[in-house]
């Protein structure tokens, strides 16, 4: 059984980042998609017949999530992708090094001698 995407999260309004309530930027963070896409599918859905439908969740929304804490978005904030590759690149490198120490004693002397000892 998969682990969902969503598991442990809950949907909040964002008022520090939004335009108006800080819903389009509460449902961008829970579906870790950019809030200027939220806000243009609101925006064409109001203009492509479902003006009312729109406003009415939008406004529905709006009083039922209730605002993200300060810490909620300290803790939950994800890394870009930038920064997970220089995380990536930091951990590589440190591998690298253990590897590297690890095939120096092997190849020591001092590997060889210990493993003719133990089998005495």
């Amino acid at each position: 059984m998969s682990k969902s995407r969503f598991s442990g999260k809950k949907l909040w309004r964002i008022p520090q980042q939004g335009k108006v309530k800080g819903v389009c930027a509460g449902i961008a963070h829970y579906l870790e998609i950019p809030v200027t896409l939220v806000r243009v599918i609101v925006v064409l859905s109001m203009l492509f017949g479902l003006f009312m439908f729109t406003l009415v969740a939008y406004i529905i929304l709006s009083y039922a999530l209730e605002p993200m804490p300060l810490h909620a978005s300290e803790e939950a904030a994800p890394l870009r992708a930038d920064e997970l590759l220089d995380a990536l690149s930091d951990e590589m490198a440190q591998n690298e090094n253990k590897l590297r120490q690890l095939e120096l004693y092997v190849t020591s002397e001092t590997f060889s001698v210990r493993s003719r000892f133990r089998q005495l």
